[in-house]
């Protein structure tokens, strides 16, 4: 009996021998540093630390780069374009002229005209201005008369001129600056030559949604017209 118990301590302690060796492999994952080392990869490109190198505090990571997209380039600004451009105010005869050359614009519907009141020069006339009552005209023609002036008029309507003296109405401007002449020659020196106005049909024309190109076309058409203002559309 004492034989089998000997013999079985002495095959448990072979047995616990051989394990401990690794002679009987591993029933659990190695702790021991050489065991470790053999299943690692690349074992050999493997850098031991000293102490004061594991105990520095680790660096922080680079900060990536911020990758900033390139702006977009800005969208070209679109091409000018004009909603509503008036030329005016014409009489008729420059009206019509006008109207013949920006025909080659070819606008369409996109071209209209507007009557508009206004007023012309109809005559000129040759007069004193107003004197302030009849009385003030009356002795004003009887100087008139001392030098030889018969050819007057006493202007008694309700306008500007009343109590005025008219010395003659002329069709242009040339006739009535040579009657101003010819009195200032007789000492008549407080006459004045003034336009005389009359209603009149104007027209103004007007272009719809003009690009750069045919307002700058249209600009020129207008140019040969120096009287006449282009504008916008009120």
């Amino acid at each position: 009996m004492l034989k089998f118990v000997f013999w079985l301590l002495a095959g448990v302690n072979l047995l616990v021998l051989a394990i401990g060796q690794g002679y009987l492999g591993s029933f659990r994952t190695e702790t021991r540093e050489p065991a470790r080392l053999k299943n690692q990869l690349q074992a050999t490109k493997l850098t031991l630390l000293t102490q004061e190198q594991a105990m520095a505090p680790a660096a922080p990571p680079a900060a990536e780069e911020a990758v900033t997209p390139a702006a977009a380039a800005p969208a070209p600004p679109p091409p000018p374009s004009y909603a509503c451009t008036e030329v005016g105010n014409f009489l008729l005869a420059d009206g019509r002229r006008f109207e013949a050359q920006v025909a080659s614009l070819d606008l369409g519907d996109r071209q209209s005209r507007r009557n508009v009141a206004g007023q012309e020069i109809s005559s000129y006339m040759v007069y004193i201005p107003p004197q302030g009552s009849k009385e003030g005209a009356d002795r004003k023609a009887g100087e008139l008369k001392q030098l030889g002036v018969t050819n007057y008029f006493i202007m008694n309507e309700s306008s500007p001129l009343r109590w005025g003296i008219s010395l003659g109405v002329f069709k242009s401007e040339t006739s009535a600056q040579s009657q101003l002449a010819s009195l200032n020659k007789q000492g008549v020196h407080s006459a004045r030559v003034a336009p005389r106005y009359s209603a009149s049909k104007q027209m103004a024309y007007q272009f719809r949604d003009l690009d750069a190109a045919t307002r700058a076309r249209l600009e020129k058409i207008k140019a040969q017209f120096p009287d006449q203002e282009l504008r916008n559309c009120k």
